[in-house]
């Protein structure tokens, strides 16, 4: 028996009808994009796209990133985000491409009293100087992208017990374990004291496996293929 999850899910992606719907089953507790998630599903106007989501899911949260490489547009586009309403976070970078920290805007966002999502973190060193930057009386959100931690060959498990040590003392600020490639790492986040981890659609649609009985996946599997073989008529002999 599975112990029920301690974990908040919010749903990852750029698909409004995918959005409401997870909202109406209530298995999600918020939802997070990005530009290139945005890109993927077709979105040409940024900025209609966020308010529509917002309209429709306006008592979750939602984050919305800035994409300017310099810090005073940067600065521009997160109050714009800021002022649409809702349950807003402003999801800011934890550097510009030019490997330049914005941990002088994150300091001076947090401490006019915006909720922040700081994302593509990828080191405790950047952990630390988050937690070091946020106001203890504003909501954040550090979102350590624990799949891309473990695509370089590197368990990202410690990484994130680590992390959450170092955001102890902040109680507004939130872990959120990015970019998960399986259903494991719902667990896996779950075990190491995460308070959030993005899923993908296609990740949700898996969480009713979380348990399942292995006889049993086993011999749906076999049914699968033999099924997906007569239905394609193969013949061998």
């Amino acid at each position: 028996m599975i112990k029920p999850l301690k974990i908040k899910l919010f749903m990852d992606g750029a698909d409004i009808e995918a959005m409401k719907a997870a909202r109406r089953a209530g298995t999600v507790k918020g939802f997070t994009t990005n530009p290139t998630l945005m890109r993927s599903s077709g979105v040409t106007d940024y900025a209609a796209f966020a308010k529509a989501a917002i309209a429709a899911i306006p008592d979750l949260p939602i984050s919305f990133e800035v994409f300017s490489d310099d810090f005073d547009a940067m600065e521009a586009e997160a109050r714009a985000i800021a002022s649409w309403g809702g349950d807003t976070f402003v999801k800011i970078p934890i550097s510009n491409t030019r490997a330049e920290s914005t941990v002088p805007l994150i300091r001076k966002l947090s401490a006019e009293g915006f909720a922040l999502n700081i994302t593509a973190v990828m080191t405790l060193a950047q952990v630390m100087a988050v937690a070091d930057a946020v106001s203890p009386n504003s909501r954040a959100i550090v979102s350590v992208f624990a799949g891309r931690i473990a695509d370089t060959g590197v368990d990202p498990i410690p990484v994130m017990r680590q992390a959450k040590a170092a955001l102890a003392g902040r109680p507004k600020v939130e872990l959120l374990w990015a970019s998960p490639r399986e259903v494991l790492n719902v667990l896996q986040a779950d075990e190491s004291g995460c308070d959030i981890i993005t899923i993908t659609p296609d990740i949700l649609a898996k969480l009713p496996t979380i348990g399942k009985d292995l006889d049993e996946f086993s011999l749906e599997t076999v049914k699968m293929f033999h099924n997906d073989a007569k239905a394609a008529g193969f013949k061998l002999v």
